[in-house]
């Protein structure tokens, strides 16, 4: 017989699987004890910060709708009334609606201050391009920013205008979230 220097010459331990065991329980790691803590959906809705869920998924909200006085056809109108409302008015729209409905529907609550908040950013942005087409060199830019904003603002608002009539509720990228 040949011998390989790769072979390792077995002993009576070996074969007999005392000592195979013996390296088996030193490699394995012992077991580790994984505990999965329970976080409330509407926690986790209000820790998304700015910009949120960009998906336009929100469970939170989505599983408020149909839970208050208005029926779940009614959460779905004014919820995309308020997104809606926002693209055309600004933040009176929103406000208008979040300040009659909100306590009849958190669904409607819930994406009323999502499109005021969103509105109200909107209506920042606007106003600092304002101020900055008043400083030399800086004007061109935002004279090319500001409609820039108010396309975006339309855009995000017929976006969040459909998921809410979908039932879902719609989150916007960059919000910042004033009213709470």
């Amino acid at each position: 017989m040949s011998e390989d220097p790769n072979e390792k010459e077995l002993s009576e331990d070996d074969v007999n699987g005392e000592e195979v065991k013996e390296e088996a329980k030193e490699a394995t790691p012992p077991p580790m004890d994984l505990e999965v803590e329970e976080i409330e959906v509407e926690q986790v809705a209000a820790d998304e910060g700015p910009g949120g869920d960009f998906s336009g998924t929100s469970e939170a909200a989505s599983a408020l709708l149909g839970k208050g006085k208005m029926s779940e056809k009614d959460d779905k109108t004014f919820g995309m009334l308020a997104h809606l409302l926002g693209g055309l008015t600004s933040f009176v729209g929103p406000m208008v609606i979040w300040l009659i409905k909100k306590d009849e529907s958190p669904f409607v609550e819930d994406q009323g201050k999502e499109a005021l908040n969103f509105q109200i950013t909107v209506l920042i942005a606007l106003v600092a391009s304002m101020i900055l087409s008043a400083v030399p060199f800086l004007g061109c830019v935002a004279m090319l920013l500001s409609p820039a904003i108010g396309v975006a603002g339309l855009v995000f608002a017929i976006l969040a205008c459909l998921k809410a009539n979908e039932g879902t509720a719609y989150r916007y990228p960059y919000a910042l979230r004033l009213i709470k």
